[in-house]
């Protein structure tokens, strides 16, 4: 039989400091061109509680990637000489 204290551990690990994590961290706004009632944070909160670590992996996953697709800021060539 499972100890209390380990069921303990394995909800609150499993589940809610994801889902603090993911309240903390997801993007809260709109879109300019979202039809989509929800937010970015509630889609990702509802995913995080219906499976758990599992949404909250495809929500780090979603946040690598969208770092490493932003661009970065163009290098100043400095002045011409014409």
């Amino acid at each position: 039989m499972i100890d209390p204290t380990l069921a303990w551990t394995i909800l609150i690990l499993g589940y809610v400091v994801p889902l603090i994590h993911v309240l903390i961290k997801a993007p809260a706004g709109h879109g300019a061109n979202d039809r989509c009632p929800f937010s970015p944070r509630s889609g990702w909160v509802v995913l995080v509680l219906l499976i758990g670590p599992i949404g909250w992996l495809l929500f780090m996953h979603s946040r690598r990637q969208l770092k490493s697709a932003s661009p970065t800021e163009p290098s100043d060539p400095g002045p011409t000489n014409s």
